[in-house]
């Protein structure tokens, strides 16, 4: 294992999911220290914040509620790097109890914290079987500095049936029965439907990437 790092201070908000280990290992192997925590003085005073995640949008944010941390997220300035359902808790809501993107029951749709401007949705698969689950490619790729090192057709692992539509704030792109939204950025808050953790070099090179990203480098975009 690389030497770590103590320059700066990583944290991966305890939302009460699964896959905080995973994460927190796949940080360190790069060499850098990261925290574990739901404190909130310590999420406010990091460098980086991760939001992982897995499972469902209604059980995170119920944690999230529960634990004080709505506004504390909302507010924050430091760059802010999302995993998979911590991706989707980024933005306004995610109707994961609805059958289909048509559907008019909004009963089960879930507000989220609503720092990206867009919503979660049953991934139009069509014919494709549901999760999306394993690798796949990206199919457009911006120029945001996540994505330095990074091209069209890398290959990222994948799992979930819901997605974020194409939208202003895409900053990459996948196919799949559609297209949707692989990864989504506004400001300091950026998302990955994908698992950085999960998906080898290219995975790490993300992860890097966020952990030497400069604050003054989302401000020029």
């Amino acid at each position: 294992m690389a030497e770590i790092k103590t320059v700066t201070k990583n944290v991966i908000v305890d939302t009460g999911c699964a896959n905080l280990a995973s994460v927190k290992f796949a940080v360190e192997r790069l060499g850098y220290k990261v925290t574990i925590t739901d404190d909130i003085e310590l999420i406010q005073q990091a460098d980086k914040v991760i939001l992982p995640g897995v499972g469902s949008a209604k059980h995170a944010m119920a944690n999230i509620k529960a634990k004080n941390l709505v506004t504390v997220l909302q507010n924050l300035t430091q760059p802010v790097l999302g995993f998979c359902l911590g991706m989707q808790l980024m933005t306004e809501s995610s109707t994961e109890g609805n059958k289909s993107s048509t559907a008019d029951n909004n009963a089960n749709t879930v507000p989220c914290l609503n720092l990206i401007p867009t919503k979660i949705e049953p991934l139009k698969a069509q014919d494709k079987r549901l999760p999306h689950m394993g690798w796949n490619t990206l199919t457009q790729v911006s120029d945001h500095p996540i994505f330095n090192g990074i091209t069209t057709g890398d290959y990222f692992y994948f799992v979930h049936s819901f997605a974020a539509p194409i939208s202003e704030y895409t900053i990459a792109s996948c196919e799949y029965g559609s297209t949707f939204s692989a990864a989504i950025a506004k400001d300091n808050f950026i998302g990955c439907q994908f698992h950085p953790e999960r998906s080898s070099a290219l995975g790490s090179k993300i992860i890097q990437n966020f952990l030497e990203l400069e604050p003054q480098e989302l401000v020029k975009l």
